[in-house]
This record gives structure tokens, sequence and C-alpha cells, in this order.
């Protein structure tokens, strides 16, 4: 059975906008330039993070936290997320 509640013409109005909005979204992954080559913004964010738990691991070494805490692995991933997700919104924005 048909919809009576919405016309023909406004349902073909309506598809027709939506489908000339989703191109208009499309501007391409955020980048940056390195030596000529442009490197995905999330690939610089993933290396972020890996530094960012490679630091939190030698601090809690050399502070003797790492006799202390308990699973410390999901500890530096934690902080690892944390890093690459403020980097994220530092360089792109919220």
């Amino acid at each position: 059975m048909r919809n009576p509640s919405m016309p023909r013409l406004a349902r073909v109005a309506l598809s027709v906008l939506a489908l000339a909005w989703l191109p208009g979204t499309c501007r391409g992954a955020p980048s940056i330039e390195v030596a000529g080559a442009y490197i995905p913004a999330w690939l610089a964010c993933a290396l972020a993070a890996v530094a960012g738990a490679a630091v939190a691991r030698a601090a809690m070494v050399a502070t003797g936290l790492a006799r202390i805490l308990p699973l410390q692995l999901l500890m530096c991933i934690s902080i690892g997320l944390l890093v690459a997700v403020l980097v994220w919104i530092a360089w792109m924005g919220l």
C-alpha cells in the first residue's frame, strides 16, 4: 500500500535534495605534507600515541611505579589512546 501522508512530488524532491547534499560533505581525508608526500592525519596521531605510550612506560619504570601498578599494558594503551585523541582534537579541532 502507498503512504498517502507524503505526496510523490515531496518524496522525489526530498530524495533529490539528499543526493545533492551528499557530495558536498566529501572533502577528502585530513592529511599533512611531509617531504612532498601526504600522510593521513590518523597515522600521525597513531605515531603520537605510540610515542606517548613509550614515554609513559619509561616514566613508570624510572619512577618505580612499574613494580606497583597492575595491568601495565592496559595503562600504557590507555595513555597512548588519550594522547592520540588529544593530538587529533588539538590538530583537527573539535
